[in-house]
Parts: structure tokens; sequence; C-alpha cells
């Protein structure tokens, strides 16, 4: 699964400043990847015994799911709109 390729029109039509959008969907990406963590995270907590510690479980390659990246879901997150930011006001 690669990243496809986003045409900068279609970028400027969500914001005038193409930087801002880089930082936007760059942050998005953070958050997802925050997100990817947690729920990692919570899933082992709930499949974690307790009993034999020397004990290691080995993966499979069947047990391998392939998510989408974490760059590609950011994007399309920006362009369907489904992110919200807003500028800081500079301070003089």
């Amino acid at each position: 699964m690669g990243i496809k390729t986003v045409p900068l029109r279609n970028i400027e039509e969500k914001t005038d400043n193409i930087y801002e959008a880089v930082v936007v969907m760059s942050g998005q990406a953070k958050r997802v990847l925050d997100e990817r963590i947690v729920q990692e995270s919570i899933k082992d907590a709930e499949e974690e015994d307790y009993g034999v510690f020397d004990e290691i479980e080995e993966k499979s390659p069947e047990d391998y799911i392939e998510l989408e990246k974490i760059t590609s879901v950011a994007i399309k997150q920006f362009m369907d709109g489904d992110v919200k930011w807003s500028k800081k006001e500079k301070i003089l």
C-alpha cells in the first residue's frame, strides 16, 4: 500500500497556504499514530495473562495484519475535511 499522489491544486482548495496544510496533515498523522499505539496497548493489556512469565508467545505470519499507512490515513482525512484546525493569533 503506497501513498497516492495528491495534486497540489486539491490541497490548495482546502487552505491558502500549502505549508500550513503540510503541518496540519503531519499533526494528524501523529494523532493517528498515537491512537494506534493506545489501541494496541489496550488490546495487549486485555490479552495479557499473568501466569507463567518465562513463556514467550511467538506470533505467526498469519497473525500479521497490514494496516493502511499513517500518512495515507492523515492525508485522506485532511482531503475529506475530517481534520479541523485553527491558527493561533500572534502576540506582539
